[in-house]
């Protein structure tokens, strides 16, 4: 059945990419973003379809949308280490105040209602892999607390709206995803260093490169997101690939997929860096039948083809 959803951060790199799936689902999607990581550009080639409106708002103020919602999927916020450094007080608004508006507009239009929350829920972890029931490790008054607590409150106020006020929500605990559209100074590893390779500068690691991630490709990770979206599953759901390795590899994987002579840097761990990430994706392979398909190798090609593509900022 054919919905209408308001989709906000959706000119974001994973928000402009689940436009592109709703719609080819045959839905009628809003993109509501206000631009200050979202790019017109990842929406531009929908600028002609009629069953996608663009709208610019900064969801952290009362959030209208004209007409019935079938869903609403809050995916803005900053996203990079970079952007929530330089942007805190942005971050911990479209976290608290943006992710109640947008709830408030659900429950007003009894609209499901799907939460993008993240890995970082986890902070530095304690334990690995890392399951569901996993409460995490997290300093809130770092650096990076204004990410990862935004994210925690966003968790704790779904599900209060879920039990106080019976709205039908969905939280997906997203671990690092990659592809196109991927701003290519956004601050987050592949973006940077596959734009070091590309420019021939050296390639930066940070700490001894030991430090792990589990990397997903984008189309995997927005499957995994639809499917959650159409089930019954209130409680959050990590998605992920729990394919682990260590970033110093994935350096020299990307170094030898463009074909570069860069060489290796090695610079100080930033406050809180966590030492590794690797997702626990029992309840998704079980709960929705997903698990990602898209080789790493496959994946990093495809995101390096669109890197040299790219028209310059």
């Amino acid at each position: 059945m054919a919905m209408r959803v308001l989709v906000t951060g959706g000119a974001g790199f994973l928000g402009s990419h689940l436009c592109d799936r709703l719609l080819a689902e045959g839905h009628e999607v809003i993109a509501m973003d206000n631009l200050l990581t979202g790019n017109m550009r990842n929406v531009a080639h929908l600028q002609e379809e009629r069953r996608f409106r663009f709208v610019r708002h900064n969801v952290a103020e009362f959030v209208f949308v004209d007409g019935p919602l079938d869903a609403v999927l809050h995916f803005a916020s900053p996203a990079s280490p970079i952007d929530y450094l330089e942007l805190p007080i942005q971050t911990l608004k479209v976290g608290s105040l943006g992710t109640h508006n947008a709830l408030g507009l659900a429950k007003a239009k009894n609209a499901r209602f799907l939460l993008a929350s993240t890995s970082e829920v986890y902070g530095d972890p304690l334990v690995h892999p890392q399951p569901e029931t996993y409460w995490g490790n997290v300093n809130p008054i770092g650096p990076r607390g204004v990410y990862d607590e935004a994210k925690r409150f966003a968790e704790a106020i779904t599900m209060a709206y879920h039990r106080a006020h019976g709205v039908d929500t969905r939280i997906v605990r997203i671990f690092n995803t990659y592809g196109e559209r991927m701003r290519p100074r956004d601050g987050r590893v592949v973006p940077a260093l596959i734009g070091q390779a590309l420019a021939g500068e050296p390639m930066t690691v940070f700490g001894d490169g030991l430090q792990t991630r589990s990397f997903c490709y984008v189309s995997d990770l927005i499957e995994g997101i639809h499917r959650l979206l159409l089930s019954d599953i209130a409680d959050p759901v990590n998605l992920g690939n729990p394919a682990e390795l260590s970033v110093l590899e994935f350096a020299k994987t990307i170094r030898a997929l463009t074909g570069a002579k860069s060489e290796i840097v090695f610079k100080p761990l930033p406050v809180d860096d966590p030492k590794v990430r690797q997702p626990d994706i029992t309840k998704a392979r079980e709960k929705l039948g997903w698990e990602p398909r898209v080789p790493l190798e496959e994946g990093l090609k495809r995101t390096i083809d669109w890197f040299r593509r790219r028209p310059a900022d």
